[in-house]
């Protein structure tokens, strides 16, 4: 079963559009190579963008596995340190800062 006319092989479709194309002016010509030309750029892109890496990579999670039988007062002390370290680390970004603003001069 057939859906296209009688000579629809590929050669014949590239027949007659050569034979349409030595019929038209030369702007026509130019804007139709153009056309075919910017619509194989972008299918291109299509084919190469998955190969070159412009995905972001997968992030690492680390996750802490804690022990299921834990206590109320172990996860209390680990908040208190995580809540130091995260403190500590805080102050030290602000003096980093102080540093910067001392260096240009900013008040």
């Amino acid at each position: 079963m057939s859906w296209f006319p009688r000579p629809s092989t590929p050669a014949a479709a590239l027949r007659d559009l050569f034979a349409l194309m030595r019929h038209r002016s030369r702007e026509q010509v130019i804007a139709a190579c153009l056309a075919v030309l910017i619509t194989t750029i972008i299918v291109i892109e299509f084919i190469v963008d998955p190969q070159i890496g412009t995905a972001p990579p997968p992030r690492v999670v680390e996750v802490e596995l804690y022990a299921p039988n834990r206590t109320d007062a172990d996860i209390v002390a680990d908040q208190k340190k995580d809540q130091a370290a995260r403190e500590a680390w805080q102050k030290e970004r602000q003096q980093q800062f102080k540093k910067l603003e001392k260096q240009l001069g900013i008040e």
